[in-house]
């Protein structure tokens, strides 16, 4: 398995290096500049968030959130 990620600060941290690590996950970076690096992902998270997330009610908790994620996919 291989996790890919954008450079953001939070995949730096020894905590997440060592828990993928643990885990038996390849790390994965983008490039660099290259807004299309990434592109079919980034468009997947788009239609994710305004087809379900943003549909204008507050989410009880993250169970339900979980759940109606579990649906969508």
């Amino acid at each position: 398995m291989v996790h890919h990620s954008d450079r953001g600060s939070q995949y730096l941290s020894l905590a997440y290096s060592d828990r993928i690590a643990e885990l038996g996950i390849a790390p994965s970076v983008g490039a660099r500049g290259d807004s299309y690096d990434n592109a079919l992902a980034e468009a997947v998270n788009a239609a994710y968030k305004s087809e379900l997330i943003y549909r204008g009610k507050p989410w009880p908790g993250v169970g339900e959130v979980e759940l109606a994620t579990a649906s969508w996919v």
